[in-house]
């Protein structure tokens, strides 16, 4: 490695004392809060001892709370109004569950659909207390199911394009009716809470939110942002003599928003003594008491899963199996059961003779892609592992498939990872574009994908839901490849569907031996297996800028982007990412961007804060963060350009869905790259860094790397013992149930 030399003065400024990520959920379990963001909208507060306002620094794990957005036009209607009907059919299989539910569900048990409820997604966290990562870290063939209905798919089936798709964006949910909405705020101007939340309580809560919210104060912790002392002080105004700590509508909102927390921190649910100590710590007196009210309203499901379900009947009759008890919200839960049925299924069901057309596809495969090709003829779900230089493989994979005549499409976590898959001169797409039927094969008569081969690449990034929604769109006989770096964060939503899978060994797993070039690549090889080494850079391919304090470290990051990397190494500053632990901070992204605005777009910011020219980070689902550009303001709204597809934000919806994006967080970075990468590691970013963060931030570049070093040894301990936070999730079990002749 090598140190830039002649960067300027340090600037005078105070050292840093907000730690960036601190108290943060993290994302992946690994980060520490990564992907911390605001929570959108104040927190409940003022009024009979209510806590403030949810401040700045509260988080969300890369979900940037934002509804979805997208452009205007008869495609979008069709797209919202699909999207609506897919999801009634959801809530009716659901309702059906609850009524049907009498016990404990066993491991195993069949579910009949997806857990797609794709509008109810409430990824918050509180500002300024424990982290979620914290609180919870813890210790024959299957039937074919009813098909899913897509999940908003388009009037007519998309051919298969001869030039790369334009991706879509999302439809956009309907806004609450505006007497819903003030009627909402009627009744928190009684409680003390900012009248500013009444949009997001009415879409939280629904149809009669105000009565609702008048009968329990405590349900205002289902929106975003609000904390449990917030939501206290507004049930005390509410209340007042009726209100106390042992109420049993306090215990059921808490216990439903501790589970949300776990979510946040990547748990798919939670085991019951983890749960009932969080209880504890939130001053509910009776938390078993707290759980079984929750249960009973159906706002969470319990499971009694075998410790070794593997294990004979013991022979007397009054022994009992051991078993582990959890609890989980619904939507989680139908997720993780359904992605394991649709796995089983693909697994078991599939002859293991491969037919004439995957013979010919094995065979049109060479180098590194014909391993991979002879286990996709022969299985239905293979995992593939390997670095960037290892894509090569699967796309090869997908060249031979559409050779040999099979209906084959390949998909990605963000526009650029689908870029750098293109094969010929057809794009590969991203998985929510496929799952919103924007690009793609198209549907058959039953609602599932028209494929024979689907390859899934950055799979780690992959959560239950969207694998579930995934998986249950494949048709009888189809292949499903799941493609990825097991090095990389894990994914911003719940789960860690890739992790599983490999440590479930279910199917065929094929390494790539293909390394990635130079001393990038050898570079973050080293940080894959816990070695941080020192590589020759005669290129200043790796370059380290040590830095003092966080007021140096942004003051260096501006200097790298706008003068020292577009001058020594020729790549321009719009092709320059930088890449940071969290959003908060003195060096977090809020202050890295305020800083690069100011050098390389100044503006009065009219429209939000956003200028024409700004780099943005869109968020058009909780989760997904597509960079890109400002192109004017109006009345319509902020217009933008997202991967070349031209948005509209609503101004109402501006400040929770778009941020600026010269910085980003790495989960917000993951899956795509660019020429150049800045990483800034401030000194109060220590208790952020993992093995993953760094892993994932570093391999971001893909010619140079400037490595902003605030953080001395604490880096290079990371690196080799900071490994990614557990997750509790039951899908390894569920499937040892399912497949019990593992491969």
């Amino acid at each position: 490695m090598s140190t830039e030399p002649g960067l300027g003065a340090k600037p005078e400024a105070d050292e840093d004392t907000t730690a960036v990520g601190t108290g943060a959920p993290g994302t992946d379990g690994a980060d520490g809060g990564d992907d911390d963001a605001e929570a959108t909208g104040s927190g409940a507060g003022g009024g009979a001892g209510a806590a403030g306002a949810a401040g700045s620094g509260s988080a969300v794990p890369d979900a940037e709370s934002g509804e979805a957005a997208g452009g205007d036009g008869a495609t979008q209607v069709s797209e919202a109004a699909a999207e609506l009907a897919a999801q009634r059919v959801e809530r009716e299989r659901i309702a059906q569950r609850k009524a049907e539910k009498k016990e404990p569900i066993e491991s195993g048990a069949k579910l009949s659909g997806t857990a797609a409820d794709l509008l109810a997604a409430i990824r918050a966290v509180e500002s300024g207390e424990k982290p979620a990562a914290t609180v919870f870290a813890d210790p024959g063939a299957a039937p074919r199911r009813a098909p899913a209905p897509e999940p908003a798919r388009r009037p007519e089936s998309a051919p298969a394009a001869s030039a790369p798709a334009m991706p879509a964006m999302p439809a956009m949910p309907a806004a609450p009716a505006a007497e819903a909405v003030a009627a909402v705020r009627a009744v928190l101007a009684g409680g003390g809470a900012p009248e500013s939340l009444a949009p997001q309580v009415a879409a939280a809560l629904g149809e009669g939110a105000d009565t609702l919210l008048r009968e329990d104060p405590w349900q205002l912790l289902r929106v975003t942002g609000v904390r449990p002392d917030q939501a206290d002080g507004f049930a005390r105004a509410l209340l007042g003599a009726e209100c106390g700590p042992d109420d049993e509508r306090r215990g059921r909102a808490v216990t439903g928003w501790l589970l949300e927390q776990a979510a946040v921190a990547g748990h798919t649910a939670l085991e019951m003594p983890a749960l009932t100590a969080a209880l504890a710590q939130r001053a509910v007196s009776d938390p078993e008491d707290a759980v079984q009210s929750a249960l009973a309203e159906g706002e969470a499901l319990v499971f009694q899963d075998a410790l070794d379900p593997g294990a004979p009947e013991p022979e007397d009759d009054e022994a009992e199996r051991p078993v582990r008890v959890l609890v989980g919200l619904e939507r989680y839960a139908l997720a993780e059961e359904s992605l394991a049925d649709g796995l089983a299924r693909l697994v078991n069901s599939l002859a293991k003779d491969a037919s004439e057309p995957w013979e010919a596809a094995a065979a049109a495969a060479s180098g590194g892609a014909a391993e991979l090709a002879r286990a996709v003829a022969g299985h239905g779900l293979v995992l593939h592992t390997g670095g960037e230089a290892a894509r090569a493989e699967p796309a090869a994979l997908l060249a031979a498939a559409r050779t040999a005549g099979l209906r084959a499409f390949a998909a990605a976590h963000t526009p650029d990872g689908s870029r750098r898959l293109t094969v010929g001169e057809e794009a590969a797409g991203t998985v929510a574009d496929l799952l919103t039927g924007a690009t793609g094969p198209g549907r058959d008569a039953d609602g599932a994908l028209d494929l024979d081969l689907l390859i899934v690449l950055d799979a780690p990034q992959l959560d239950v839901e969207d694998a579930a929604m995934l998986v249950e769109a494949l048709p009888d006989g189809a292949r499903l490849v799941l493609s990825g770096d097991p090095a990389t964060l894990w994914s911003a939503g719940p789960g860690r569907v890739f992790a599983d899978l490999l440590a479930a060994r279910v199917c065929p797993q094929i390494a790539s031996r293909t390394p990635d070039p130079g001393p990038l690549g050898e570079l973050v090889s080293g940080i894959g297996v816990g070695e941080l080494t020192q590589v020759e850079a005669p290129g200043k391919e790796v370059v380290i800028v040590p830095v003092r304090d966080a007021g140096e470290a942004v003051h260096r990051t501006v200097q790298l982007v706008a003068d020292s990397v577009p001058r020594a190494i020729g790549v321009p500053a719009e092709q320059t990412v930088v890449i940071t632990p969290g959003h908060g901070g003195a060096a977090g992204t809020r202050a890295l961007n305020a800083a690069l605005k100011e050098r390389l777009n100044p503006g009065p910011g009219r429209f939000g804060g956003f200028d024409p020219g700004d780099r943005i980070a869109y968020s058009p689902a909780p989760g997904r963060t597509v960079p890109g550009q400002v192109v004017k303001a109006d009345a319509d709204g902020l217009h933008l350009s997202c991967a070349g597809v031209p948005v509209v934000v609503p101004k109402e919806r501006v400040e929770q869905s778009v941020r600026h994006g010269w910085a980003l967080t790495a989960h917000q970075a993951a899956g795509s790259r660019w020429p150049a990468a800045v990483v800034v590691l401030p000194g109060d970013a220590v208790q952020a860094l993992s093995r993953p963060w760094v892993y994932t931030a570093f391999s971001r570049a893909e010619r140079h790397l400037s490595v902003v070093h605030g953080v001395e040894q604490a880096l290079a301990k990371a690196v080799a013992e900071s490994l990614p936070k557990p997750r509790t999730t039951r899908l390894p079990l569920l499937l040892k149930t399912q497949v019990p002749a593992a491969n």
